[in-house]
C-alpha cells in the first residue's frame, strides 16, 4: 500500500508539473485554461499533504494536547471554541477579500504566465507559512494582535512602530477597497441598485434575527432570495430609475465612506454581522461553481503566456514585470493582510492546535485557487477588450477613446479591438460604456460572465451573469471594507488612549465615531482622488495598496522568525528568513521605483512632469486639475517613504535582536502564555 502511496503522489507531482510545462512552453496555439486548473490543483494536494504537514509538525512543533486560548479564555463572546469547518469557513470568508479577484486580472497585462507561477510559488511557500505561523503564535498568546505579539517578543519600541505603522497600511487597504467598488458601479444603474439592495435586506435580517422574530435559517432563506431578486429586478428598472441610479464615480466615492462610517458606528448585529453571512454564502458558492463551470466551458487563454508588456510598458500596471507582478497579486500569493485575521478573530476560535494546518495552511491554498480563476477569466477574454475595459480613459471623452483605441491596435494584430466590438459588448451587457472601467471587477465580471454564458446560455444570460458578477465582488468587497473599518477603529482607538484614556473604550460613543470619522476621512481622501482620476488606481494607489500590503507580510515574517529563534528551533528560521528576504527586496525596489523611475509611473517624475507643464502655461481649469495631482503626487511620495522607513526600522530591529541572541548577547525569552493541557482546561 505503501508503494502504490507514493506512485500515486509521485504521478500527481508530475502531472502538475506537465501542466505547468504546458502553460509555459507551448506555442503556436492557445492553451486550454484546464491546464492552469490541473496546475493548481495537483500544486494544491502536493504542497498540503507534504509541506504544511512537515510545517506544522517539524517547525511549529503543533503540540495538540496544549489547550487553545478558545478554551483557556473562553468567555463565550470572542473566545469560543468552534469546528475547524465552521472556522475555516469564517477564516476563509475573511482573507478572500478583493485580492485574489482584482490582482491577478490587472497582472494578466504581463500575460498569464508570470501571475500563475507567483501564485503557485508564492502561496505553498509564502503564503501558506505566512498565515500559519501567525495563527499558531496568536493562538499561544491568547489571540494578541501582531503588534501586541511584536511589543511582547522583540520591544516596546517595535510594537508601537508596528502598530502606527499597521494603523497607515490600513488607510490605503480600506481607500483601495472603496475603489475597486466605485469603479465598478460607477455609470452603472444595475449593478448600483443590486448593492444598495443589500444593504436593507442585511438590516432586516438582523432585525429578524436580534428580535427572535425568525431563526438564522429562515432569515437565511430571505436573504440569499433577496439577493437573487435584486440581481434580476435591476433589469428591469424603470427609465427615470436607471437615469438617477447612473452615478459617477465621485458620487460613488462619498456614498462609500457614509456607508463605511455607519457599518463602523451602528451595533454589529444590524449591519455587519448579516452583511458577512450573506457574503459567505455567496463567496463560497460562486467559487465552487465557478470552478465547475471552467473545467465544463474549458476556454481557451487568448491572452499570451508573456507579452510585451513585462519591460514596463503597460498601462494597466506601470513598471516592469519584476517586482511589479509580485505586488499586484498579493492576496492569492502572499497578503500581509491575512496576518490581521490570523492574529484577529481566528485564533480565538480553534479547538485544537492542529487544526492551524487546515485553517492557516489550507485557507491561504484554497485562496490560490480562486486567484487562478481569475487569471484565468481575465485571459480567457480577447486581448484587445481586456485593455480596451482597463484603460485609463474617461469613456464621454470620444477623441480620448478613440486614440486609446488606436493605440491598443498598434500593439500587434492578436490585440486588434474596434469601437464597434465594445459598444455591441456593452449592450449585451446592458452596461452604457465597458471602456475605462478600471479597477479588475468589471473585467473578471465580463470573463466570468462569458464563462457562465458558456454553460448557460439564453438572450440575457450574459447581461444577467455580468451583473451577478458584479454583485458578487462589490458584496463582499464592501463587507472586507467594513468589517476592516471597524478594526482600523479599534486600533486608532488604542492610539488615541494614550492621548486621552476614555477615547480607548471600545463602548464609548464618543471614542467610537470620533475614531471612525477620523480613519474614514484619511482612506476617503485617497478613495476620491482616485475616483476622480482616471489613471488614479492604475498608476497610484493599487501600487502602493500592494506594496503595503506586502510590507505587512514582511512585519509578520518578522515576528515568525523572532519566535521560531527564541523558542530554539533556529535551524528552521529558514522557513520564514527565505521569504521575508525576498519579500523585503520585493518591496523595497518596487517603491523606490514607485517614487523614482519614469518606467514605473514614478511619482517624482510626475512631478517633474506636472510643474513643466504648469510652467508652460495653462489656462485655470487646467491649472485646477495640474494643482491637486501636484499636491497628491507629492503626498503618495511621502506615503510610500513612510511605509518603507517604518518597516525597514521594524526589520533591522528584529534583525539586530536576532544577532545578540544567536551570538549569545542576549537571553531570549520566549512569552508564551502558561501552558495548560487540554484535559486541564475541560475539567
Amino acid at each position: 500500500m505503501k508503494f502504490l502511496r507514493v506512485l500515486l503522489w509521485l504521478a500527481i507531482a508530475l502531472l502538475g508539473a506537465f501542466a505547468v510545462g504546458v502553460a509555459a512552453f507551448q506555442r503556436g496555439e492557445p492553451v486550454n485554461a484546464i491546464w492552469l486548473v490541473v496546475a493548481g490543483v495537483c500544486t494544491f494536494a502536493v504542497a498540503y499533504r507534504f509541506y504544511s504537514a512537515w510545517l506544522v509538525a517539524k517547525v511549529l512543533a503543533v503540540d495538540d494536547l496544549r489547550a487553545t486560548a478558545a478554551h483557556t479564555c473562553a468567555d463565550g463572546k470572542d473566545f469560543v471554541p468552534t469546528p475547524k469547518w465552521v472556522v475555516f469557513g469564517h477564516h476563509f470568508a475573511a482573507i478572500a477579500g478583493p485580492g485574489p479577484l482584482v490582482g491577478p486580472v490587472l497582472a494578466a497585462q504581463f500575460g498569464y504566465l508570470p501571475g500563475t507561477l507567483w501564485i503557485l510559488i508564492g502561496a505553498t511557500l509564502g503564503g501558506g507559512v505566512h498565515d500559519a505561523v501567525v495563527l499558531l503564535a496568536s493562538m499561544r498568546r491568547n489571540g494578541k494582535s501582531l503588534g501586541q505579539m511584536l511589543k511582547e517578543e522583540v520591544h516596546p519600541f517595535v510594537g508601537f512602530v508596528a502598530m502606527v505603522s499597521l494603523l497607515a497600511i490600513m488607510t490605503i487597504l480600506l481607500a483601495v477597497l472603496g475603489l475597486v467598488v466605485v469603479k465598478a458601479l460607477a455609470e452603472s444603474p444595475w449593478g448600483l441598485f443590486t448593492i444598495a439592495a443589500t444593504i436593507p435586506l442585511a438590516m432586516v435580517m438582523g432585525l429578524l434575527i436580534k428580535t427572535g422574530m425568525m431563526r438564522v435559517t429562515g432569515a437565511s432563506v430571505i436573504g440569499v432570495l433577496g439577493l437573487i431578486v435584486a440581481v434580476v429586478a435591476g433589469k428591469y428598472l424603470p427609465e427615470s430609475w436607471n437615469h438617477a441610479l447612473r452615478w459617477e464615480a465621485k458620487d460613488l466615492a462619498w456614498a462609500v465612506m457614509i456607508y463605511g462610517f455607519a457599518a463602523s458606528v451602528l451595533p454589529v448585529w444590524l449591519l455587519l454581522a448579516p452583511r458577512d453571512y450573506l457574503s459567505t454564502f455567496m463567496k463560497l458558492g460562486t467559487v465552487v461553481v465557478l470552478g465547475i463551470f471552467i473545467v465544463l466551458a474549458m476556454p481557451e487563454l487568448k491572452m499570451p503566456a508573456v507579452t510585451p508588456f513585462i519591460d514596463g510598458s503597460g498601462f494597466v500596471v506601470p513598471g516592469p514585470v519584476f517586482p511589479f507582478v509580485c505586488i499586484t497579486i498579493a492576496c492569492g500569493a502572499v497578503s500581509g493582510f491575512h496576518a490581521l485575521i490570523s492574529s484577529g478573530t481566528t485564533p480565538k476560535l480553534l479547538e485544537r492546535e492542529r487544526d492551524v494546518r487546515v485553517v492557516g495552511y489550507g485557507a491561504m491554498v484554497t485562496e490560490m485557487l480562486v486567484a487562478l480563476m481569475a487569471i484565468i477569466a481575465a485571459s480567457a477574454l480577447p486581448p484587445g477588450q481586456y485593455f480596451a475595459i482597463n484603460s485609463p480613459v474617461n469613456a464621454r471623452d470620444a477623441v480620448a477613446v478613440e486614440r486609446q483605441i488606436e493605440k491598443i491596435n498598434s500593439y500587434g494584430p492578436e490585440y486588434r479591438v474596434t469601437l464597434e466590438e465594445m459598444e455591441e459588448l456593452a449592450e449585451k451587457i446592458q452596461e452604457p460604456t465597458l471602456i475605462g472601467k478600471t479597477g479588475g471587477a468589471p473585467t473578471f465580471a465580463v470573463g466570468m460572465a462569458s464563462m457562465f454564458s458558456r454553460v448557460l446560455p439564453g438572450d440575457t444570460a450574459l447581461a444577467l451573469w455580468y451583473h451577478f458578477a458584479i454583485m458578487f465582488e462589490a458584496l463582499f468587497i464592501l463587507t472586507t471594507l467594513d468589517a476592516g473599518t471597524r478594526v482600523g477603529r479599534f486600533i486608532l482607538q488604542d492610539l488615541l488612549g494614550h492621548v486621552w484614556k476614555p477615547l480607548a473604550d471600545t463602548g464609548s460613543w464618543l471614542g467610537n465615531i470620533l475614531a471612525t470619522g477620523l480613519l474614514v476621512a484619511g482612506w476617503g481622501y485617497f478613495l476620491y482622488q482616485g475616483a476622480i482620476d482616471p489613471e488614479g488606481i492604475a498608476k497610484s494607489l493599487w501600487p502602493i495598496f500592494g506594496i503595503s500590503n506586502q510590507l505587512l507580510a514582511v512585519i509578520a515574517f518578522c515576528l515568525g522568525t523572532t519566535i521560531l529563534i527564541k523558542s530554539g528551533r533556529a535551524k528552521y528560521a529558514w522557513v520564514t528568513v527565505i521569504p521575508l528576504a525576498f519579500l523585503a527586496v520585493v518591496t523595497f525596489v518596487a517603491g523606490w521605483m514607485k517614487i523614482f523611475s519614469a518606467k514605473a509611473a514614478g511619482f517624482v517624475p510626475t512631478i517633474a512632469k506636472i510643474e513643466a507643464e504648469i510652467a508652460g502655461g495653462v489656462n485655470d481649469q487646467r491649472l485646477a486639475v495640474l494643482k491637486s495631482a501636484l499636491f497628491n503626487a507629492r503626498l503618495d511620495v511621502v506615503v510610500v517613504s513612510v511605509f518603507l522607513t517604518l518597516v525597514a526600522l521594524i526589520t533591522l530591529s528584529c534583525v539586530w535582536q536576532w544577532w545578540k541572541w544567536l551570538s549569545g548577547s542576549a537571553v531570549p525569552v520566549l512569552r508564551e502564555s502558561p501552558y495548560v493541557s487540554r484535559a486541564e482546561s475541560e475539567s
